[in-house]
């Protein structure tokens, strides 16, 4: 199957619909669990844990020691739906979390608690900017739509979280930001 990869333009032409996801209150689109690299599991539900993140990924084990600013990646659904229209595409972005909600630095700045299910994660500091594999899956104007200036303030290509409180978590979900 050939996947032809969106021009920079039609991109951009997306930004409203992605400005216009909840600021408050989103839904978990999707929960995807990477239990060894390159390696994809799609869950209608999971466990988030502090110190381990999502519960059979394999954050803790892709280095010697794991920066728990980076236990999770959380990624707008309206933007993979953008880069991706085929849901089945999405799991290759590697992020854990997908959730219709607007992740930009002022709705969710470093330090923002989110509830989501019976879990608590914190909105790290740490940049979640796009790599190769990424333009490799998604194609060079992708990534220079996520990595733009607008693209780093809205986090198109998302956010890195830590657990704060662990608790399941179920596709579904409310995204509940704490204020």
């Amino acid at each position: 199957m050939t996947v032809r990869h969106l021009t920079r333009a039609e991109l951009e032409a997306g930004l409203d619909t992605i400005r216009n996801s909840p600021k408050d209150n989103g839904v978990v689109q999707m929960i995807v669990s990477r239990p060894r690299p390159n390696e994809r599991e799609i869950m209608e539900h999971a466990r988030l844990e502090p110190g381990a993140g999502l519960v059979g990924d394999s954050w803790v084990s892709r280095m010697p020691d794991p920066n728990p600013d980076t236990q999770l990646n959380v990624m707008n659904a309206r933007v993979i739906s953008l880069i991706a229209p085929d849901r089945a595409r999405w799991p290759l972005a590697g992020d854990q979390l997908f959730v219709d909600l607007d992740l930009g630095d002022e709705n969710l700045p470093p330090g923002t608690q989110i509830e989501i299910g019976g879990a608590l994660i914190e909105v790290s500091a740490e940049p979640h900017l796009g790599c190769g594999k990424f333009v490799a899956r998604f194609g060079v104007d992708a990534m220079k739509f996520v990595n733009s200036p607008i693209g780093r303030q809205l986090h198109l290509r998302g956010i890195n979280a830590r657990v704060v409180r662990g608790g399941a978590v179920r596709v579904g979900d409310v995204a509940r930001k704490r204020v």
